[in-house]
């Protein structure tokens, strides 16, 4: 089995993917979509090409399953019968394909940045503008950022590696520290916002599937949130919300639209989408695969569903008239009269009908309905619905978190705008003081089935972490309540065994990293 020698050591020479993406600019672009050291580029429209593969397609095994899994399973808001149940239990081993597939993904992710940043300027021609130049370079400074800020709340201390080559006669590397590596990243995104356009998110979808300086500036201000630098956060995202750049759908800004007109396909790419992976309807490992994942059969193309469910925990978390549960999580005898099933098009959750499993509730959040005039095409394997990385919405609630920093409470009012905007969204009350629990528990009904809540309970106090998980109710096919209380190391996943066999570096203490 090299697996490894798939995943890691081909980083360290060169990343070949001739892939992908999602929507119109983004479909059946010819080889030059799969940059290496040998291309040479002799247009703009080349260059511009080079990164689409990084917008979707790259990060398709990953994103496919295990993001949700991770995200979610140990988090204690889904149940599952299949596919890395171990996670509800905390009982994941290294040799599970939940801890293999996101690091390959997200190392493959750093290799083809690498390959674009130290490379692109000497494989251009004349007639290749220095803007794209620069902005290629900057989109390929976030997407490493982005892989490293996965591997980094995953696994912990991680190599860093900025040139693929450095390594090709020697890929046994030591990791780096965690703090070095949010050094890293956060190098990564402020190049990105230093080099990235400026844009206003409209209307016009297709014209915001592209990162902004505005994007960049979004997820440091989240780094620095979880590294607690919370003056930074705090500057850092009152700069995006004064900008105008995004919006909230159902706000007085959007008023036309809701909270679940977020997650229809014809809605890609909205306002409110601060960084989404593209998909299309290509099949596995090109589709958004949560239609399956989370929707019962009668709602998709395949024949099967509902691998991940809705906790009972999780139920109990939404407020009496929170607008968002029924767009989370379904219940029985919910209707949903534009979702197309196999009953038409709409869709009633008849418990006669369906088997409500062990927790009575299915995920709705995501699940766009069999292959209708609003999804466009499907295939046994999903949908062209994008999946978003971060919203407007995570913005705004950092702001509200960074401006109470290590306080047991505020009632500033910058802090209690951002915050109430998202809960009078979901149609419920203004609060007029908030704490971090009252932050992380909107967090939680915000997004969940986001694969957000598991890693806002990895950055909180851990003894608080330990407090909420062990309290959950993490029963499924039984009535019976079941608790499970993790311990220290669950907070962290062990790296992939295959890759420790060949590195066996990456289980020994971390090498401080010098910086250049």
């Amino acid at each position: 089995m090299k697996r490894y020698r798939y995943s890691l050591i081909t980083l360290f020479i060169v990343l070949v993917l001739a892939t992908t993406s999602c929507s119109e600019e983004f479909l059946d672009r010819p080889s030059e979509d799969g940059y290496t050291i040998d291309n040479f580029y002799s247009t703009d429209e080349q260059v511009i090409a080079s990164t689409a593969p990084m917008y979707g397609k790259m990060w398709a095994p990953f994103a496919t399953k295990w993001q949700s899994a991770l995200g979610e399973l140990p988090s204690g808001n889904c149940q599952a019968g299949a596919d890395a149940v171990e996670l509800v239990d905390f009982k994941l081993t290294s040799e599970s394909d939940a801890l293999l597939l996101p690091w390959s993904t997200c190392f493959a992710v750093v290799a083809q940045a690498n390959n674009l940043i130290n490379n692109l300027e000497s494989n251009v021609g004349p007639g290749v503008s220095k803007g794209v130049i620069n902005t290629t370079i900057a989109e390929a400074h976030f997407m490493r950022a982005m892989a490293y800020f996965y591997l980094v709340r995953i696994y912990g201390a991680v190599p860093i590696i900025e040139n693929n080559l450095d390594y090709v006669s020697n890929p046994k590397i030591n990791t780096n520290p965690v703090e070095d590596v949010y050094k890293f990243i956060k190098m990564d995104f402020q190049y990105a916002v230093n080099n990235l356009p400026d844009k206003v998110r409209t209307a016009a979808y297709s014209n915001n599937i592209r990162l902004s300086s505005g994007s960049a500036k979004s997820l440091l201000a989240k780094v620095n949130l979880y590294t607690k630098d919370y003056a930074e956060a705090k500057k850092l995202a009152e700069e995006v919300i004064a900008s105008g750049e995004f919006k909230l759908l159902g706000s007085v800004e959007l008023p036309s639209k809701t909270f679940g007109d977020l997650f229809l396909v014809k809605n890609n790419n909205n306002e409110e989408s601060i960084f989404s992976w593209q998909f299309i309807t290509k099949g596995y490992y090109f589709s958004n695969y949560s239609n399956i994942q989370y929707g019962i059969d009668a709602l998709n193309e395949a024949t099967y569903g509902g691998t991940y469910v809705p906790t009972k925990d999780i139920q109990k978390a939404f407020e009496p008239g929170d607008l968002r549960r029924k767009e989370t999580y379904m219940v029985a005898n919910d209707f949903y009269p534009n979702l197309a099933s196999d009953q038409g098009a709409s869709f009633l959750l008849d418990p006669t009908k369906y088997n409500l499993n062990g927790t009575g509730a299915f995920v709705k959040k995501y699940v766009v309905g069999k292959q209708s005039a609003e999804t466009g095409p499907q295939d046994n394997n999903g949908s062209s619905a994008c999946m978003y990385i971060m919203r407007y919405a995570d913005l705004l609630l950092i702001h509200a978190e960074a401006i109470l920093g290590n306080n047991a409470e505020t009632s500033d009012a910058a802090a209690l705008n951002s915050y109430n905007k998202v809960r009078n969204r979901a149609g419920l009350n203004s609060a007029v003081k908030i704490t971090q629990a009252d932050i992380i528990h909107e967090r939680r009904v915000e997004f969940a089935f986001e694969g957000e809540y598991w890693y806002d309970l990895c950055r909180i106090p851990r003894a608080v972490a330990i407090d909420l998980i062990s309290k959950q109710d993490r029963s499924y096919f039984s009535d019976t309540p079941k608790y499970v209380t993790p311990v220290e190391s669950d907070f962290v996943f062990p790296k992939p065994a295959n890759e420790v066999k060949y590195n066996p570096k990456l289980n020994e203490a971390p090498v401080p990293y010098i910086f250049k």
